[in-house]
């Protein structure tokens, strides 16, 4: 399909680190502009473990939107093997809590509290099991004898399958997919299981990071991967099967905490993502399956109706425009740069 304007229902971003403080008030009117929900990540310092806390994270984000502003933030809490099953459901009754999020232990940004022994953790799992409450997953395991680029595959085959082998009505979000074997997993699976994909992680591949030179801007955790991974991430994207859609992983960090000795783990796209996923779904000639991707899938799997506002993209001659940087009250963060112009825009009218 080739069009230069394109209708769909305004989209949804099913993960999203939005952090606090500063920062927070910094990035949400990139998100709050083009999306109408987010997962939010609950891996701040400390973590959102409890409803209580979930429920004061969720009022400094409305607090930090702009007037006018029509933007919902989805809680999720951060799993730990002390996780009490009986604040779970509250927040699940409540309608706070749309999912749990589980971090290995030292998978990447402030996990350190996460999960190390699974089995610790089963009494909430069990409970979200019965209620229906899914689990999203950030889908590496943390041992040093593994390969950084094998982790998401040794993570499938060690935990995640035996975890659905042993809870199989668990339903299951692999979050920010990075290889073929996870998209390979997800197509495999009858039921409960299914995956976001990341802005990113379609358009780089490892060659991003170092070649040239080390680029911190581009590393991320899930780190991205051969070509032959970020081929199969785009064919399942642009394919229209309801069992992927968008999660940014937008995941902020001022630059000094980026261009370091040990540099954190992060890339910003919240402010570009639609105008970056026009252009790779008209590569792919999917154009017409960009609103599944963006503003259905997600919606359906997480049991929510579809956003009624729409949004309008509109390929533009021009070379469409965005801030190499941005500022925020904790610092200075760089845009994602996806190292190709872009034309498509997000037409900012009434009718979105």
């Amino acid at each position: 399909m080739n069009a230069s304007r394109l209708t769909i229902r305004r989209p949804d971003d099913w993960h999203l680190h939005l952090r606090d403080g500063g920062m927070l008030k910094g990035v949400i009117g990139d998100t709050a502009r083009d999306f109408a929900r987010a997962i939010i990540m609950p891996n701040l310092v400390p973590p959102v473990v409890t409803t209580a806390e979930a429920r004061a994270y969720r009022e400094r984000i409305m607090d930090a939107l702009a007037p006018g502003d029509r933007f919902e933030p989805l809680m999720t809490l951060y799993l730990t093997e002390g996780t009490n099953p009986d604040d779970v459901e509250e927040g699940k009754t409540s309608g706070l809590i749309t999912a749990v999020k589980f971090y290995p232990a030292g998978a990447t940004t402030n996990s350190h509290g996460g999960v190390r022994d699974i089995d610790k953790a089963m009494p909430v799992l069990e409970r979200m099991a019965k209620i229906g409450l899914p689990l999203c997953v950030h889908g590496e395991v943390t041992t040093p004898e593994v390969d950084i680029f094998d982790r998401e595959a040794v993570f499938i085959e060690t935990v995640l399958d035996p975890l659905r082998k042993r809870l199989p009505e668990l339903k299951v979000t692999m979050e920010h997919v990075t290889t073929s074997d996870g998209i390979d997993y997800i197509k495999a699976s009858k039921a409960n299981l299914a995956g976001s994909i990341t802005t990113h992680h379609l358009i780089i591949n490892r060659n991003a990071i170092l070649v040239g030179g080390i680029r911190p801007h581009y590393y991320c955790l899930p780190v991205a991967k051969r070509e032959s991974h970020r081929l199969a991430l785009r064919a399942a994207a642009t394919s229209g099967d309801s069992r992927f859609f968008l999660g940014t992983d937008s995941a902020p960090h001022v630059d000094p905490l980026k261009e370091c000795a040990c540099g954190c783990a992060g890339i910003y796209t919240s402010i570009n993502t639609m105008s970056c996923l026009a252009h790779v779904f008209e590569q792919e000639d999917a154009l017409d399956r960009l609103e599944a991707f963006t503003s259905l899938n997600g919606p359906a799997w997480y049991g929510l109706a579809p956003n009624e506002e729409t949004m309008t993209l509109e390929k533009k001659a021009e070379v469409v425009s965005f801030p190499a940087k941005i500022e925020t009250e904790a610092g200075t963060v760089t845009v994602f740069d996806p190292m190709f112009p872009l034309h498509w825009d997000v037409v900012r009218d009434g009718a979105n």
